[in-house]
């Protein structure tokens, strides 16, 4: 019976245990947490969702209490159209985390960043290249584009010296979608190095409508290996999505992957950047407590939590101080749920918002749990502690499980 260390991720004469962390953000997906992943021979991520308010935490910085000072003449107006982001800054802070966390790289392994389209940050064009720029220059390995299709985004990277150097990838849950990226970036002569596949099981957002359970994360692996064999293109493949042992893992990686890319099960591990309290809100779940909703004002539908505070909360919206998710108009689906409910109850000290969240502040927060559609079994992979809670565990023994594991055993810490 074939294990994941089986396998081998291949980039040229490069190979890699084909396991992949994936970015979850905000820095939920720790520096620690893709240092192990590298350390270990895989491939860790960190994530570059508000990357601003990452380096004031980690390196003592103040981006974010700058950018309050500047526009709190703005914060009691709804209109946000004036906030923008310092593009030197939004420099600085990228760097400063992928540049240190490249620095502390041990291994064999890989570090990538998840950059997000739907970080639009009211100038959608030049805070990405910024972002993107940002990376390279740190010394990142590989940039993975996500949530959001992502069409110009090679461009923006065109003139980076490293464009042909650093691994880039992209996220797609459809043979549509990989076809349009392909044919809208063929004059670049620049093809993808790796492609995620993201079945409807994966956590946070996700690339499918409220029908995702129609969806099959084998089906559609299979029907883009098929194109890439039809076009004579040999890109790896790499499965996303519910892929929760390591037998699970190998039953994509006998059929056409060349890796998979897991995350779940790192969200319970102490390099994890989820605060104690709700890695045990993870472990309690119960499969009725997992629900895909359509709260984010991105569009998206999203996985989480039922018992999430950001559901139904109604705080002001945080643009002045974050304001990722401001359109190119300083507009988001959020504020005007919000508006719209403080004049239905203009005398309501607590204002009460279902339809949408304020994703920016709840994310920084750690307030908004999202989660992978598995997230109910973690309690099978650790031991229950005589006071009712969960043991932690380790980011090494989770990557070891997935790649040694057989027969859909999971091993238990010790």
């Amino acid at each position: 019976m074939k294990r994941v260390d089986d396998f081998r991720l291949k980039f040229g004469k490069q190979e890699l245990v084909p396991i992949i962390i994936g970015g979850m953000g905000v820095d939920i997906s720790t520096a620690e947490l893709a240092l192990e992943a590298a350390r270990l021979g895989g491939i860790g991520h960190l994530s570059d969702a508000m990357m601003e308010d990452v380096s004031d935490r980690r390196f003592d910085t103040s981006f974010v209490k700058e950018k309050t000072k500047q526009y709190k003449y703005n914060i009691n107006n709804s209109d946000k159209t004036d906030i923008k982001f310092d593009l030197g800054r939004l420099a600085e802070a990228t760097k400063n985390h992928v540049g240190k966390t490249m620095e502390a790289k041990r291994g064999d392994g890989m570090i990538f960043v998840n950059c997000m389209e739907k970080l639009t940050m009211n100038n959608p064009r030049e805070t990405l290249k910024v972002r993107l720029a940002s990376s390279l220059d740190a010394g990142i390995d590989g940039i993975t584009l996500s949530a959001g299709l992502h069409f110009g985004s090679f461009g923006l990277m065109a003139d980076h010296p490293r464009f042909r150097d650093a691994k880039l990838g992209i996220i797609v849950s459809s043979v549509r979608a990989l076809q349009i990226f392909l044919r809208k970036n063929a004059k670049l002569d620049r093809l993808p190095d790796y492609i995620i596949v993201e079945g409807p099981l994966a956590g946070g957002h996700l690339g499918f409508g409220l029908d995702w359970a129609k969806y099959d994360l084998h089906t559609i692996i299979t029907e883009i290996a098929l194109y890439l064999k039809t076009e004579n293109l040999e890109i790896p493949l790499v499965a996303a999505g519910g892929i929760f042992t390591g037998s699970d893992a190998v039953s994509f990686l006998e059929n056409g992957a060349a890796a998979v890319q897991v995350a779940t099960r790192f969200t319970v591990t102490n390099e994890c950047g989820l605060p104690a309290d709700v890695k045990q809100e993870y472990f309690k779940a119960t499969e009725s407590n997992i629900e895909v909703n359509t709260i984010s004002p991105t569009g998206y539908p999203m996985r989480m939590l039922t018992n999430t505070p950001a559901i139904g909360s109604g705080i002001r919206p945080g643009c002045e101080s974050y304001g990722y998710l401001l359109d190119g108009n300083g507009g988001c689906a959020y504020i005007t749920s919000y508006n719209r409910e403080v004049a239905a109850h203009p005398d309501e000290k607590n204002i009460v918002v279902m339809d949408k969240t304020c994703l920016c502040t709840h994310m920084r927060n750690f307030k908004c749990w999202t989660c992978g559609h598995y997230t109910y079994r973690l309690k099978d992979t650790t031991r229950q502690l005589p006071d009712g809670s969960y043991q932690l565990l380790t980011a090494e023994h989770v990557f070891r499980d997935y790649q040694f594991s057989v027969d859909h055993q999971i091993a238990l810490p010790a």
